[in-house]
C-alpha cells in the first residue's frame, strides 16, 4: 500500500508533471508548465525519498536557458536560477498522515477539554490572540474565520488553537496551530492538531502541516501528532529580482 493517499500523490504529481518534461533521471526532474501562477513560476519539491522535482513557466525556462535533451542536475538548475537573479523563498517541510496513521487517527477518541470553535467564540478567541505575540500570530496563521477551528482549554481559558482552510483548490486542508507560551509542553497542541485533522479526514480532506526547516519545535509537534514527512517544498521569493 502507498505510504500516502492517492489524493496527496496525485496533487503533487500534477504540480510537477502537468506539462512538458525537459529532463528526468532517477533523482532529478525538470518540467515546463504554462499553468503556473506568477507567484509559483518556479517550484522545487524534494521528497523524503531523495527525489527532486522542479517546474517553471515557459517564460522562465527561456530566461534560464532550459531546453529539451539538455543534460541537467539539481546543482546545475540551481546555478541557472542564481545566474538569472531568481531567488527562492526558502523551503517548507510538508507533513501528512500516512494511510496507516490516518486509520489510527480515525479510530481515536481524543481526551481533554477540546471543542470546535465558531463565530460565537469570538470573545474567547480575541482574548487568546491578545495573549500571543505578533510574531507567533503571523507564523501560526490561526484565524477564527477559517474553514475549521479547534481549541484546547485549561480552566475555561483557550490556551491552544488550530485552524484549517482548503488549499490550492484540492481536497487538502492546510493547518496552522498556536499554543500560548505558558501552556506549551503540556500536550495541548498535539491534541488540537489531531482533533482538527480527524475532522478534516471525516470531511474528505487530507490534513497538511507545513513549517519552516529551522522551526524545530514545529517539526517536533508534527511528528508527535503522528504526521510523516512528505518532503521539502520551495517557491519563488516575492523579493526575487528576476
Amino acid at each position: 500500500m502507498p505510504l500516502f493517499s492517492q489524493t496527496i500523490n496525485d496533487f503533487w504529481r500534477a504540480q510537477f508533471f502537468n506539462g512538458d518534461v525537459l529532463y528526468s533521471d532517477e533523482v532529478f526532474t525538470v518540467a515546463i508548465n504554462p499553468d503556473l501562477s506568477e507567484d509559483r513560476r518556479v517550484m522545487v519539491l524534494e521528497t523524503s525519498d531523495g527525489r527532486v522535482m522542479a517546474v517553471v513557466t515557459p517564460a522562465l525556462a527561456d530566461k534560464l536557458g532550459l531546453y529539451q535533451r539538455q543534460d541537467l542536475s539539481e546543482p546545475t538548475f540551481r546555478r541557472k536560477l542564481n545566474e538569472a537573479g531568481v531567488t527562492l523563498h526558502g523551503a517548507d517541510y510538508l507533513f501528512y498522515f500516512s494511510e496507516a496513521d490516518k486509520n489510527v487517527l480515525l479510530q481515536e477518541n481524543l481526551e481533554g477539554v477540546l471543542c470546535r470553535l465558531t463565530e460565537q467564540d469570538d470573545a474567547v478567541f480575541s482574548e487568546f490572540q491578545s495573549s500571543a505575540s505578533e510574531q507567533d500570530l503571523d507564523d501560526a496563521y490561526v484565524e477564527l474565520d477559517h474553514w475549521a477551528v479547534f481549541g484546547s482549554f485549561e480552566q475555561n481559558r483557550l490556551v491552544s488553537a488550530a485552524s484549517m482552510y482548503p488549499w490550492e483548490n484540492a481536497q487538502i486542508a492546510d493547518l496552522g496551530v498556536l499554543t500560548l507560551t505558558p501552556f506549551r509542553g503540556k500536550g495541548h497542541a498535539r491534541k488540537v492538531v489531531r482533533s482538527i485533522s480527524k475532522y478534516a479526514c471525516d470531511q474528505g480532506y487530507e490534513p497538511q502541516y507545513r513549517c519552516q526547516l529551522d522551526n524545530l519545535a514545529s517539526v517536533s509537534l508534527a511528528k508527535a501528532a503522528g504526521l510523516t514527512l512528505f518532503g521539502k517544498w520551495d517557491v519563488i521569493s516575492p523579493d526575487s529580482t528576476d
